[in-house]
């Protein structure tokens, strides 16, 4: 609970943004962050058409910090977003947490301080989100009165964006609050004094604001920087001095005003003299300290390209970059292009493209509402003048601000047209051949500003090495999956007596294929049954199960007892030269008796749930796993199966997961399985199956083969 001497007291509330006064959001922020000592925020805006946040204005940091999140979908991985999603503030407590948490955030600022992101939201509406930072050594939780003075400023946020909204002025972006210099200052010695107190200092003295523009430079930081200081001022360091344009000197300003803490580098000035920069960040800028150093064997960094954007497009790249990383499949990268790099580039929607035996082939898409217009490409052959095929086949992007520059490139049908007002064609390029084409479209005629083409260039080389990537991986997707589709019975044929139900799910982590099997063997009038699992989860299992699958049905073929068939697939194993190991384990099926032998090497014990509803785990004797010792013998165990009876074979994937006993696992198994063994044995099935992977990926393959024993007639 929180003392009344917590509760903020109440606030007048600034007025809506094109009303009379100050605009809205500037003002509203910069009191949240009074409030809670904050250092640096945001406010982001939930787009009416599209599920997509746009920063609205910023404060006590440059825009250019956030640049990667100005515009981001609602399912991103970062705090605002994910606040918005879960209607509740995302609290991180600093650099450890955010590389651990949000590592596209981490790459592009890898440093220390913490952040809480909070939703602006009625319980109907959802309006945007706001985010506010403390610099390192904030602590690692918010206080009760952070907290409550928060929340307490989202609501009073959030009331002046419901207002504005039922008054039809909804707010938009507003200009950024960077802290000047603090006026209130007295200073005694007066600005004439003051100038000569630092002039007359043997070292150089170089003030820059937030945006690292140079305010004041002394004589000898002039001299040190060779350079005068007219051609200093109101410039960027890493612009004006060339021996500056270097990343990592760039990365020291930005660190010392997130974190706020002192930072320095050592910067060599051609031929030979190498300085020192100490940097001390305030709430207004930076004081920077530079001094001779008398010896230094080797510099630290290599110079790099600049720009007048280049922090930007760095940051953005960085990000983006750590977003194609996590795509899988080809679907993994489309629903990635729609959620990070079409919000962040202002894009509305997408088509990917690839060449496929001399033809355009549409991969997928997002955002277009007549799918018609897509189709159009599919199909299309390469030879036709179209921006995408010559994208793809010259290798060099096309941009269109406006439908008529389009059209007066390339005529188009007016049955083709997609509603959309500009594009951008990346052709996608990956170890020096065309795989694709990646079509951004803009709901309005939009402007490519050479940074912006750099850009954009840039991500089609990113998403043709992703493409390159994915599309290996769906085609051994495809081809592992055939595989074991062919390998696994496609049905099962029990004798009579018996009654017979299957399930397999792969994997959730890797190929989704694996080494697991299960089979029913016909050997009339009796039958036998097998369930094993081959170490791995990759094709080579995958086809080694079917080779042992082919062993066990030719050796039961031949009448070879239970223990004897195990003692075969060993040896097989052995002789087929692999390193893989498998468990498994083998039963004789005799309806007529009631009866079946079982012998086990290394699997773990079924379960048998009796006519009463009572479930044992049979303990069965058993050997060593398959494939290890060529003289390992495997004793049979044989167990009574009186009508009405269930034996459950399965593998470890039913109840196995990391942080949960086997044991346990067994025991809730075996619980439901009395419960629910006596209905019908595919609704069984269902159950045990749903019982043992509910809530958890599937590290490993699940196989199971349930037999129950009928009456004869």
């Amino acid at each position: 609970m929180v003392g009344v001497a917590d509760t903020p007291g109440p606030a007048r509330e600034p007025p809506v943004a094109g009303g009379a006064g100050r605009p809205l959001l500037p003002v509203a922020l910069a009191a949240m962050m009074d409030d809670v000592g904050a250092h640096s925020g945001a406010v982001y805006l939930l787009r009416p058409d599209v599920p997509v946040l746009e920063m609205a204005v910023m404060a006590g940091l440059p825009r250019a910090f956030a640049a990667p999140w100005e515009r981001v979908g609602v399912s991103a991985p970062i705090p605002v977003a994910e606040a918005v999603r879960l209607r509740r503030p995302v609290w991180v407590c600093g650099g450890e947490e955010m590389a651990r948490r949000y590592p596209r955030i981490a790459v592009v600022l890898p440093y220390p301080f913490a952040l809480a992101a909070l939703p602006l939201a009625t319980e109907e509406t959802v309006y945007g989100a706001v985010f506010v930072t403390w610099p390192a050594g904030h602590g690692t939780e918010l206080s009760e009165r952070e907290r409550t003075l928060l929340t307490a400023g989202c609501e009073r946020l959030t009331r002046l964006l419901e207002r504005a909204t039922a008054e039809d002025r909804t707010p938009g972006p507003e200009r950024d609050q960077v802290a000047s210099p603090d006026a209130a200052v007295v200073d005694t010695a007066g600005p004439q004094e003051a100038a000569r107190m630092v002039a007359r200092l043997p070292y150089g003295l170089v003030s820059m604001d937030l945006h690292g523009r140079i305010g004041h430079v002394n004589a000898a930081a002039a001299e040190l920087l060779g350079r005068p200081a007219d051609e200093l001022l109101g410039t960027l360091p890493w612009v004006s001095v060339p021996w500056l344009n270097d990343p990592l000197y760039e990365d020291r300003y930005r660190a010392a005003l997130i974190s706020r803490r002192p930072t320095s580098f050592v910067a060599l000035r051609p031929p030979g003299h190498w300085l020192s920069f100490r940097l001390y960040p305030g709430s207004s800028g930076l004081s920077v300290r530079i001094t001779r150093v008398r010896a230094l064997s080797e510099r630290t960094s290599t110079p790099a390209e600049t720009g007048p954007h280049r922090l930007v497009t760095i940051s953005r790249l960085l990000s983006l970059t750590g977003a194609l990383t996590e795509a899988v499949a080809v679907d993994d990268l489309i629903q990635l292009i729609a959620d990070e790099v079409g919000p962040a580039v202002g894009s509305h929607a997408l088509v990917l493209l690839a060449s496929e035996e001399g033809r355009l082939r549409v991969l997928g898409h997002r955002g277009f509402p007549d799918e018609r217009v897509v189709r159009w490409f599919d199909g299309m052959p390469l030879s036709e003048r179209t921006p995408g095929t010559q994208a793809l086949s010259s290798g060099v992007p096309a941009f269109f601000e406006s439908v008529e520059h389009l059209e007066r490139l390339y005529p188009v049908r007016r049955e083709t047209r997609d509603g959309f007002a500009a594009w951008a064609y990346l052709p996608l390029v990956a170890s020096g051949r065309p795989v694709g084409t990646c079509v951004l479209a803009y709901a309005e005629p939009h402007s490519f500003p050479a940074e912006e083409r750099a850009v954009l260039t840039s991500l089609g080389g990113l998403i043709a090495q992703a493409l390159e990537r994915t599309l290996l991986y769906d085609a051994k997707h495809r081809l592992a999956h055939g595989l074991q589709e062919a390998l696994l019975p496609h049905s099962l044929s029990p004798p009579p007596g018996i009654e017979a139900a299957a399930r397999y799910l792969p994997a959730t982590r890797g190929m989704d294929i694996g080494g697991d099997f299960y089979d029913l063997v016909p050997t009339r009038p009796q039958a036998s049954a097998v369930i094993g699992d081959v170490q791995g989860h990759n094709v080579t299992a995958a086809a080694l199960m079917g080779q042992v699958r082919t062993g066990v049905r030719a050796y039961s073929a031949v009448g070879q007892s239970s223990g004897e068939v195990m003692s075969s697939i060993n040896r097989l194993l052995i002789d087929l030269g692999s390193e893989l190991f498998a468990s498994c384990l083998y039963l004789r099926l005799d309806p007529a008796h009631g009866r079946a032998v079982m012998a086990r090497a290394g699997h773990p014990p079924p379960l048998l749930r009796l006519p009463d509803g009572r479930v044992r785990v049979l303990d069965l004797a058993g050997g060593p796993l398959l494939g290890i010792d060529p003289e390992a013998a495997y004793p049979t165990t044989e167990v009574s199966l009186a009508p009405g009876s269930v034996l459950a074979l399965y593998t470890d994937g039913l109840v196995e997961s990391p942080g949960v006993d086997i044991e346990d696992a067994l025991t809730d198994l075996g619980a439901l399985f009395s419960e629910a063994g006596g209905g019908p044995l595919e609704e069984v099935a269902d159950a045990l199956v749903r019982h043992g992977t509910a809530g958890r990926d599937r590290v490993d393959d699940v196989a199971m083969l349930l037999l129950r024993a009928r009456d004869g007639n």
